[in-house]
Formats: structure tokens, C-alpha cells, sequence
């Protein structure tokens, strides 16, 4: 079980890496890009990093992480959407960057850089809270609803933490056609939380009385 989950895990890993690559390099016609490889550090030695100590610690939550087989058909479309929007986002920063469409200086980059990998913490910190996150829309065997640390203060503080991390990305990039793209995000995970929290109130036990306790979904005072 383990050897046949760090081979998927290793897999995915190094085709999310090449990807990521293709998508940026290619456009830009270089290798010689410096805020995509400044994002590909902030994003893929994290997650390396996160990959082996979930492996060691909860391969249970490592395997539902990785499972992206949606079964509601709403959730089919947000990620039909969301694989365009990043298409398009890393396409056009390499473009940006190639033809000096619109660039950001350097020092935002790093500036932004900080941000994601804040991001990242908080991320990190909402696993630990809720070993139930898995990829996919599911009420899993024995779950129970969280209402702590910061699932007391939002509903859905993974899918907070994903809006920082992805319209950081491409302020990392220095495009800011990237970042309008990216702002299509907002919708889709607004999309993805409606039909989730129609599950969760549907077949998860407790999820109802939470939604008293817990007004905002994703931004406190906001939403």
C-alpha cells in the first residue's frame, strides 16, 4: 500500500513539475525566466516537503489529497473550469514575459513570493486541523464536523487559503494579465462551495447546527 501510494504520489509530483514547466517556458521562449523558476521553487519544494511527511505521518490523508475523481457533476465543471483558467494564466505569463506584455518588477515577485508561502503555512495548518480534506466533494466513513481553530472563524478556510495561494501565483510571475485571469478563481470557488455545502448539510451529521455557529464560508464580515 505504501510503496504503490509514493508511486502515485512521486508521479504526480514530477507530472505537475513538467507541466508547470511546459506551460511557462515554452511561451516565454527561454529558460531564462526568473520568476518562473522562483515559483516553481516556493511551489513544488513545499509540496515535496509536505508529500513525504504526510507519507510518514497520515498516508491516509496523502491518498485522499491526491484522489481528484469528482463524482457530483457541479464539481466535474468547476474542475473543467479551473484547468482552463490555469492554461490560460501560466500560458499568457510566459507570453507576458516574452513580449514584456504588462510586467511587474522584480521585487513584487519576491514580495509575493512571501505571501504565497505564507499561504502555504496557513495550508499546512488546516490539514493538521482537518484530517477529513480530501480533494474531492465526499462525506467520508465516521466523519465528524471541525469547528476549531479556524474552522470557528469560516466554513472553508482550504478554500481561503487557495484564493491567497492562486492569485499570488501570478504576482510571483510578474504578469498581471495572469492575475486577471487568475480573479476567475473567485466565482468558480464560490461555484465549488455552494454545491459542496449542499452535500455537507444533505449527509453530513452536525453540518446544519455548524452552519449557525459559523456564518461566514470563506471571508469573515464578507461571505
Amino acid at each position: 500500500m505504501i510503496k504503490e501510494l509514493f508511486i502515485k504520489a512521486i508521479t504526480r509530483f514530477l507530472a505537475g513539475l513538467v507541466t508547470v514547466g511546459l506551460l511557462l517556458f515554452l511561451p516565454a521562449g527561454t529558460f531564462r525566466y526568473p520568476q518562473a523558476w522562483l515559483l516553481a521553487g516556493i511551489l513544488f519544494v513545499p509540496m515535496f516537503i509536505a508529500g513525504l511527511i504526510m507519507m510518514k505521518k497520515n498516508p491516509e490523508l496523502l491518498n485522499k489529497r491526491l484522489n481528484v475523481k469528482e463524482k457530483e457533476t457541479e464539481q466535474k465543471e468547476v474542475i473543467i473550469y479551473s484547468g482552463i483558467m490555469f492554461l490560460a494564466a501560466f500560458i499568457f505569463a510566459g507570453l507576458s514575459f516574452r513580449f514584456g506584455w504588462l510586467m511587474l518588477p522584480f521585487q513584487v515577485s519576491i514580495i509575493f513570493a512571501v505571501v504565497f508561502l505564507a499561504a502555504y503555512a496557513l495550508y499546512a495548518e488546516v490539514l493538521r486541523e482537518n484530517t477529513y480534506l480530501s480533494r474531492t466533494i465526499e462525506v467520508q466513513e465516521n466523519q465528524k464536523v471541525i469547528d476549531t481553530g479556524l474552522y470557528g472563524i469560516i466554513r472553508h478556510p482550504m478554500y481561503m487559503v487557495t484564493v491567497f495561494l492562486f492569485l499570488a501565483m501570478p504576482l510571483v510571475l510578474g504578469s498581471v494579465i495572469s492575475f486577471v485571469i487568475m480573479l476567475c478563481y473567485v466565482p468558480i470557488i464560490v461555484k465549488r462551495i455552494r454545491n459542496e455545502e449542499q452535500v455537507l448539510t444533505k449527509e453530513l451529521h452536525g453540518y446544519e447546527a455548524y452552519k449557525k455557529k459559523v456564518r461566514y464560508r470563506l471571508i469573515p464580515f464578507i461571505w
